[in-house]
């Protein structure tokens, strides 16, 4: 009797830190989704030149090798509207020029010495709107993907409870702590989507 009571104490004890463990990781999967968003969303276009709309250009160098642009040199914003790309490699800059054309960004790049110039074009009103759509729908997949590991940590307590490590009462504090976490998280996501949305109408 006392070996089962002694069993039953360490099984709780080792709960108890099993859920502390799970909660943390919950919250830095929670961080990456958010991360994975900000990362999602730099290309999308605003009134405003920034790094990550080239970024992620993929341009095809050295016989066929696909590489992108932020693996091969450096990017500058000089002015609210134009973009400068300085290749690491100057024998390569004509290729990767031909790369930026071919990757059809809305930006005709020029060659100007050792760097390659870009001009943003100015958005019309159907080109905003279409962005805005695109960043919702990116929003929301944001959203469910936060959605979804909430649900993954809310079955974990479930079980502690039909299994009985946890108290009802132990139960409702960490399903209210969840849904605290995960409105924090939401929250991020919406914030950062309002930024974009505000940059994108310029």
């Amino acid at each position: 009797m006392v070996a089962h009571v002694q069993g039953h104490k360490n099984r709780r004890v080792f709960d108890i830190i099993w859920h502390m463990i799970n909660f943390v990781e919950m919250k830095n999967r929670m961080e990456k989704i958010v991360s994975l968003f900000v990362n999602d969303i730099a290309s999308i276009r605003t009134g405003r030149a920034t790094p990550g709309l080239i970024e992620s250009v993929v341009v095809t160098v050295y016989d066929g090798q696909k590489m992108k642009l932020i693996e091969l040199g450096s990017i500058g914003v000089p002015d609210v509207r134009s973009l400068t790309f300085e290749p690491w490699d100057q024998t390569l800059i004509r290729e990767i020029a031909n790369g930026i054309t071919a990757a059809n960004i809305g930006m005709m790049p020029a060659v100007d010495g050792q760097v390659i110039r870009m001009s943003l074009p100015m958005l019309t009103v159907e080109q905003r709107e279409d962005y805005i759509k695109l960043l919702g729908r990116k929003l929301e997949g944001a959203r469910v993907m936060i959605r979804d590991a909430r649900g993954d940590f809310r079955s974990d307590l479930q079980r502690s409870k039909q299994e009985k490590t946890v108290s009802e009462d132990e139960f409702k504090r960490d399903e209210t702590e969840l849904q605290k976490t995960t409105d924090i998280y939401v929250g991020k996501l919406e914030e950062i989507a309002k930024k974009k949305e505000t940059e994108i109408r310029g």
